[in-house]
């Protein structure tokens, strides 16, 4: 297991979206992403802060890949 990046929100909801996810609705500055097969997850929008490593994990872990596919599918 390699280290991880650091991500910002917009490249990790763009990735979401190149793998088919569709953001459905937003709450304060929680985008909430799903899939047309009922995946889902959630992604925080904190302005100036980033998507750490083990919150990357937790977005791969939800929409059921490794976290190294997930940032190999960006």
């Amino acid at each position: 297991m390699g280290s991880l990046p650091v991500l910002k929100p917009r490249e990790v909801c763009r990735a979401l979206e190149l793998l088919g996810f569709a953001l459905v609705r937003q709450r304060g500055s929680h985008m909430q992403y799903r899939h047309a097969d009922g995946r889902g997850t959630t992604v925080p929008n904190h302005g100036g802060r980033d998507i750490s490593p083990i919150l990357l994990r937790q977005i791969a872990r939800d929409i059921g890949m490794t976290a190294e596919d997930f940032i190999n599918s960006r």
